[in-house]
């Protein structure tokens, strides 16, 4: 399952590097990313990631007292009713596209700008709901230990992305990538899905039982999820919104860099917070609240590994970009001005990683209301720091505002869980994080003295330049990684190298 999630990113990032070099970041491809918007609106408000902490407990309680038909009944029940609800937000949003385009990204008036926009965002909201009867249909098969086809859902589409922008580019430019996301979905998200549930007994059935007691307790559970505003909510929000009033390609420049930055997240946080659930929602059902703590705090602690990473990536931020994306029609400009905002991202990537761990912590205790008001709360707190970034830093201050913003996001939700949870050892996570942000600083200035070095001999703002500066520097930071590890003691340090070790033998 962690292994899907980092290739599922891995295809996303191989996305973003072919949408690059086909489109680079003119005004076509912003009008692309703020298409998504209002599709993502639909999608975090019926679909999102509310599936396996809502509707899989109530269907893995039928299954376990042996009530397999009954299960099947409230899948169809929810999929009938909140399906028939998104289809008519679908209509009514496909009628109404220009007017949301113009209240999600008032900075654009372009009318060119918002004529993309607005057809391709009505080419994409019909996705949403393969989106949401796939995620239904990928519940149940994880409810039944399932994992392979739900696996390839996010493979698959994003292979309709980049087939859809390869094949349809020079027919209709970017519609064509909008076009693949309606294909994606279709195949991945759905069709397949469908193969995979029959497999295992699906049965489906339209039903329409208002007063069914389990309507009424996923609507208890997702109502705060759906109107909460998370973290990765408000971001894809505020980055299109703020975006929109600075020059164009800015929300495309934004939107690359945290491609990358969402792969490192991927890699550490994501991975654990879904390995975790389990686990912490087993702990609940039992009343273990103190192991609970336990395994919440040494998933924090193995998170703070994320910190020196992105300080590497903090170091060789503009040889990333160029190799990963550098080509075709992005240009040396676009490399100049994503770089800058993949270094403010980095800032707020552990916390990024460490909202996963938190948030389902409280999923766990069948708690969704706090996780949504106090992120709601954080949200709305971080609205003038967006304002203040993209006033006096331009595009950079976008970046900082999403790390500050997330930095603050976490910081209160974990607060409020060692309040209610009475952790005593959440002095040990603050002391450990202090300590990995003592060990990072020296660790950061050692690699940019190293890549100033290397780059005074070869040409950074070239492919092959860039690949042996990120080789050198990148080799460097493994080593002292190692002997900082070792050198300090921080088991979490030397596991994780231990581990790539063995995987490196292993393929070697």
């Amino acid at each position: 399952m962690m292994a899907s999630i980092f290739l599922s990113r891995v295809m996303g990032l191989i996305r973003e590097m072919v949408i690059a070099g086909v489109a680079g970041a003119d005004t076509a491809v912003d009008a692309y990313r703020v298409a998504f918007v209002v599709p993502e609106i639909l999608n975090h408000i019926l679909a999102s990631g509310f599936l396996s902490v809502t509707f899989i407990p109530i269907f893995s309680s039928y299954l376990a007292e042996k009530r397999d038909d009954e299960g099947w009944h409230v899948f169809s029940l929810i999929l009938t009713v909140f399906g028939a609800f998104l289809l008519v937000l679908v209509l009514v949003a496909e009628i109404f596209a220009p007017s949301l385009i113009g209240l999600l990204a008032p900075g654009r008036t372009d009318p060119v700008f918002l004529a993309m926009a607005v057809r391709m965002t009505r080419i994409i909201l019909p996705a949403q709901v393969f989106f949401f009867a796939g995620g239904l249909l990928m519940a149940v098969q994880f409810a039944r230990e399932q994992f392979f086809i739900p696996a390839l859902a996010p493979l698959v589409y994003n292979l309709g992305i980049i087939m859809g922008g390869v094949l349809l580019a020079a027919f209709c430019g970017m519609e064509g990538f909008a076009w693949g996301v309606l294909g994606g979905s279709l195949v991945g998200n759905f069709a397949i899905q469908i193969w995979g549930a029959r497999r295992i007994g699906m049965r489906f059935a339209p039903v329409w039982q208002w007063r069914h007691p389990d309507l009424w307790r996923y609507l208890r559970l997702t109502l705060p999820l759906m109107f909460g505003l998370t973290m990765m909510f408000s971001t894809e929000i505020f980055t299109k919104f703020f975006g929109s009033y600075l020059p164009p390609g800015s929300i495309a420049w934004i939107e690359y860099a945290m491609r990358i930055m969402l792969m490192l997240v991927a890699f550490f946080g994501q991975a654990v917070g879904v390995a975790s659930y389990p686990f912490m929602a087993r702990m609940a059902a039992e009343g273990r609240i103190a192991d609970m703590n336990q395994l919440l705090n040494d998933a924090l602690r193995y998170l703070c590994i994320v910190l020196p990473f992105a300080v590497l990536i903090i170091v060789l931020r503009e040889e990333v970009v160029t190799l990963l994306y550098m080509r075709g029609k992005f240009t040396r400009v676009d490399v100049v001005m994503t770089s800058p905002v993949l270094g403010f991202l980095m800032v707020g990537a552990m916390a990024f990683a460490s909202q996963t761990v938190v948030n389902r912590g409280f999923y766990a205790m069948q708690n969704t209301l706090l996780p949504a008001a106090y992120g709601t709360l954080a949200v709305i707190l971080s609205i003038p720091l967006y304002l203040a970034g993209m006033h006096w830093m331009g595009i950079k201050g976008v970046g900082l505002a999403v790390s500050v913003s997330a930095i603050g996001q976490v910081a209160i939700m974990y607060a409020v869980w060692n309040r209610r949870s009475r952790n005593a050892g959440s002095g040990e996570v603050y002391r450990f994080f202090l300590k990995m942000v003592v060990v990072s600083i020296p660790l950061g200035g050692l690699l940019i003295l190293l890549r100033w070095g290397v780059a005074s001999m070869v040409d950074v703002r070239m492919f092959y330049g860039s690949l042996v500066t990120t080789t050198v520097v990148g080799s460097a930071f493994l080593l002292l990684l190692l002997i900082l590890g070792y050198g300090f003691q921080i088991r979490e340090i030397t596991a994780l190298l231990q581990r790539l070790s063995r995987r490196l033998n292993r393929r070697g």
